[in-house]
C-alpha cells in the first residue's frame, strides 16, 4: 500500500464509480454498484461450469436425479413468475436454469451464474424429503437472482485496484480497458465459480431469499428450521463464533430464518 497515493486513490474511486451498473436485489431491494456485466460473468461461468463437468461423476441415481430436477425447475418457474410480474423481466435472459446430481459424499450443493446448480449426493440424506430440498435449491438460486458472483467479483477488483494499481496505470488506460484487465486477470489466477465464498451478509440474504422463493414454489418454508437444525447437529457449528468464517453460525442462520418466517409464510399457498 506504501506505493499508493491519495490522490491516485480519489482518482481511482472517481473511476470505479463512473463505470458498472447498480443492482437492485429483488425482495430485500438492497443496491449494489457492480463492476462486472452480466455478459462478463455468464462468459466465465459458462466456461467454468464445462470444465467442471469434464470431472465430475453424474449420478447414477435415477430417481433422485429427477428428484433434483423436478424441484429445481418448480423453484425456478416460481421465480420467474415474481420476476416477471415485480418489474425484473429483463434478468430472465440472464437464467439457463440446470439442475444436477453428482456421485460425491460432500454435504453440500452450488451455483453457478445463469442458474446451473450442482447437488452432491451427500446431501439428501440431511435434507431427507422434496421441502427441505426445496430450502437448499432456494438459496442457491437466491445467489443466481441477487448477483452475488459479480458482486464478489468486483470486490476482488477493487481490492486489485487498491493493491496493484498506480498511478501511471490510472493515466494510460480506460475504464473499459482497467476493468477488463482486473477480470482477465481473475480469471488467469485460476477463479472457480463452484469454489466461490460469499461473505456472510451473502449468504444470510440468499436465505432470507430462498426461505420465500420456496414458499413461492408452495413448500412449507418451516421445513427450514429442521433442516438446518440438522446441519448444525452434523456438523458441530451451531455455536462457533462465525467472524473467521465467510458463512454465519448455524446458531446465527435458524435465528435468522426464525425471524423471517412470518415474511416467507405470505407467499405460501399449499
Amino acid at each position: 500500500m506504501r506505493n499508493i497515493t491519495l490522490p491516485f486513490l480519489i482518482a481511482a474511486t472517481l473511476l470505479l464509480s463512473a463505470c458498472g451498473t447498480t443492482n437492485t436485489v429483488p425482495i430485500t431491494g438492497r443496491k449494489t454498484h457492480l463492476l462486472v456485466s452480466d455478459a462478463q460473468v455468464l462468459s466465465l461461468s459458462t466456461q467454468q461450469y464445462q470444465e467442471y463437468l469434464k470431472t465430475a461423476k453424474a449420478s447414477a441415481d435415477q430417481q433422485n436425479t429427477a428428484l433434483v430436477k423436478r424441484v429445481g425447475q418448480r423453484l425456478a418457474t416460481a421465480v420467474e413468475t415474481y420476476l416477471k410480474d415485480n418489474g425484473f423481466a429483463g434478468e430472465i435472459e440472464n437464467f439457463a436454469w440446470e439442475f444436477n446430481l453428482v456421485a460425491d459424499n460432500q454435504v453440500n450443493a452450488f451455483c453457478m451464474p445463469g442458474g446451473k446448480i450442482v447437488v452432491y449426493e451427500g446431501l439428501l440424506p440431511v435434507t431427507k424429503d422434496e421441502a427441505s430440498l426445496a430450502i437448499v435449491l432456494g438459496h442457491e438460486i437466491a445467489h443466481a437472482v441477487a448477483k452475488h458472483s459479480a458482486e464478489q467479483m468486483s470486490k476482488q477488483i477493487r481490492q486489485q485496484y487498491a493493491v496493484k494499481a498506480g498511478t501511471s496505470v490510472l493515466g494510460a488506460a480506460g475504464a473499459g480497458t482497467i476493468t477488463t484487465s482486473a477480470i482477465n486477470s481473475i480469471a488467469n489466477a485460476g477463479f472457480n465459480f463452484a469454489n466461490l465464498k460469499y461473505s456472510r451478509d451473502n449468504e444470510t440474504e440468499a436465505d432470507h431469499l430462498g426461505l420465500i422463493f420456496a414458499a413461492m414454489a408452495g413448500y412449507d418454508p418451516q421445513t427450514a428450521i429442521p433442516f438446518w437444525q440438522r446441519m448444525a447437529e452434523l456438523s458441530g457449528n451451531s455455536n462457533k463464533s462465525d467472524i473467521m468464517s465467510d458463512h454465519p453460525s448455524d446458531q446465527k442462520r435458524i435465528a435468522a430464518l426464525q425471524k423471517e418466517m412470518p415474511e416467507a409464510l405470505k407467499y405460501y399457498k399449499p
